[in-house]
């Protein structure tokens, strides 16, 4: 079973994406901020991140920041789920180290199609022959 954090200060959209991701059977574990995802990111490891941009005490952007600079968390899938929906905000998204991002409010088949998507590029990473496995074997 993949795990997948949510990162997010709003419960409301958190009780929602819990229980689109526990339906489609995937565990979860939740943070209210940016501080509490790095937290829960090194005491369970999830598959996947799911992180807000608007947060309280650590944003969505500081946080991807801390974690791409950190060896052992460089790799984790991260998924921006932002209210932000302006031209430019996804090219600022993906530049500043996020692997997708999906606008509020959350579509179910939208959010199902990029975990797939990032769990499996994840995956593929994984398999021998791979350019990771070849850089981890020299």
């Amino acid at each position: 079973m993949k795990t997948v954090l949510i990162a997010e200060d709003n419960a409301v959209n958190r009780e929602l994406l819990r229980e689109l991701l526990e339906i489609r059977g995937y565990a979860v574990t939740e943070a209210c901020n940016g501080e509490e995802a790095l937290d829960q990111i090194a005491k369970t490891r999830p598959d996947i991140l799911l992180l807000d941009l608007s947060m309280p005490v650590l944003d969505g952007f500081g946080t991807i920041e801390r974690i791409r600079k950190n060896p052992s968390f460089r790799s984790l899938p991260v998924l921006a789920v932002t209210a932000y929906a302006m031209r430019g905000d996804q090219e600022k998204i993906l530049t500043s180290g996020f692997d997708g991002y999906l606008s509020k409010p959350i579509n179910p088949l939208a959010l199902e199609q990029e975990l797939e998507r990032l769990l499996k590029k994840e995956k593929l990473k994984d398999l021998p022959g791979s350019r990771a496995d070849a850089a981890r074997s020299s």
